[in-house]
């Protein structure tokens, strides 16, 4: 059931929408007596999704008991961070998920069902996990509130994905996430209907239809004429169908097709936002459909501080780098700590150009940053930011396509995480 919708390519909506559209969205469920709300953490920050959460707090007072930040593997919010994004919701409400301890499992999705979406690409069944506090909170409403926008393991972000790997458990977030990369990353972004979001949907068919979860779903982009962010669509609804149109409108304000491959791309990694490789290699999966063979990606990040997120993580992403698919693969066959760890493999397979085109880091030159012996032990080249932002300056480049003084071209991306970038030949509708 679709409670409110509202969006399209030319809409534009305030902060007082959002209010008035989850207002009266919340008004036709009737009375609640106890609310959880999941909002994705602070990686998600142009999602608006901490004002609905704010609004949520606001409508509902006491009744909204707990806020669960949709972590998945992602470090817990900082005090700074969550005053920053959830305004006045009181701090005390907030809680951490622990992706390694704090689950449950629901049901499992049959090893058949899997084999059979993923076109054979894996075969294993599926874990259903979610943090315990959905099932034992005694909520009588679940909010799952955020973004629907490109994604590189599921296809499109958001619904159930806030909830199976927001919230859910390791093997769970680790299976999923390699379902997508076996089967390939490219065949899948843009794309609501894929191998993971079947297996997500047939959990939440299966074995969380229980659970009183209603999605809150918003669509941002870039308006190209302003240069800032605009809010084009807010969804509230509790089946597939309210993410289906969040996902279509997605399509048109989160995507763009190149009339021809780009030769060079320069993303700017927001240091508020993007301290990892883990996160700022969206500047990879989000571009590589658009890159040219023999291309050149240049990734500006001055706040990247380590790889993975996960002490664990970046441990088996320094022990194994990003050298592409066949040599992933391989490890994986060969090590039993990244066998059990398929969600690093899989962003290790994300991450590879697979020697398409070349992927040069820059970070920043603090006391914490990544040097440039690490960048090039995973795989990266490495260049001097100040050299590199001498040439190429954030502060005067324009999103899309730049005319450099020497005549050279380059296509710039001041935030990856809202778009997706391809050339036609490399993206069939």
């Amino acid at each position: 059931m679709i409670y409110y919708e509202i969006g399209s390519k030319d809409t534009s909506l305030s902060a007082e929408d959002l209010k008035q559209g989850l207002f009266e969205a919340l008004s036709k469920m009737g009375e609640k007596k106890k609310v959880l709300a999941i909002p994705p953490d602070y990686t998600r920050l142009p999602s608006h999704a901490g004002e609905l959460t704010e609004f949520a707090w606001q409508y509902f007072g006491e009744k909204l008991t707990d806020v669960l930040p949709a972590l998945g593997t992602h470090t817990p919010m900082t005090d700074q961070q969550i005053s920053h994004m959830f305004g006045k919701t009181p701090r005390h409400l907030f809680r951490d998920h622990d992706w390694r301890n704090d689950v449950v499992t629901l049901g499992t999705v049959p090893e058949e069902f899997v084999k059979e979406v993923s076109e054979g690409a894996v075969v294993y069944p599926w874990p259903a996990q979610v943090n315990k506090l959905l099932v034992e909170g005694g909520f009588d409403l679940i909010l799952s509130i955020g973004q629907v926008v490109p994604h590189e393991v599921v296809g499109m972000a958001n619904y159930n994905k806030n909830i199976f790997v927001g919230t859910g458990g390791s093997e769970g977030i680790n299976k999923s996430h390699f379902i997508g990369a076996a089967y390939g990353m490219e065949k899948m972004m843009g794309r609501a209907d894929t191998p993971v979001r079947k297996v997500f949907n047939y959990a939440s068919e299966h074995f969380s239809a229980h659970l009183p979860i209603v999605y809150v779903q918003t669509v941002v982009g870039l308006n190209k004429a302003t240069g800032k962010l605009q809010t084009y669509g807010l969804f509230v609804g509790d089946d597939f169908s309210v993410f289906d149109k969040a996902a279509k409108l997605s399509l048109q304000v989160n995507f763009e097709m190149v009339d021809k491959p780009l030769k060079k791309v320069v993303v700017w990694l927001d240091p508020t936002e993007f301290k990892s490789t883990w996160l700022g290699n969206k500047s990879i999966y989000r571009t590589r459909m658009a890159l040219a063979d023999e291309g050149e990606l240049i990734v500006l990040a001055p706040a990247l501080v380590e790889f993975g997120e996960d002490k664990q993580i970046d441990g088996l992403i320094r022990k194994y780098g990003y050298f592409g698919t066949p040599h992933t693969l391989k490890m994986v066959a060969e090590n039993e700590e990244l066998r059990s760890n398929l969600g690093a493999a899989a962003h290790l397979i994300h991450g590879s150009s697979e020697g398409r085109f070349s992927i040069t880091y820059c970070p920043g030159k603090g006391e914490k940053n990544l040097t440039k012996e690490e960048i090039e032990s995973v795989g990266f080249n490495f260049a001097d930011i100040d050299e590199v932002t001498k040439k190429y300056n954030p502060e005067t480049l324009k999103d899309g396509f730049n005319t450099m003084p020497d005549g050279e071209e380059i296509f710039y991306i001041s935030n990856p995480a809202i778009g997706l970038w391809a050339y036609k030949d490399r993206f069939a509708y």
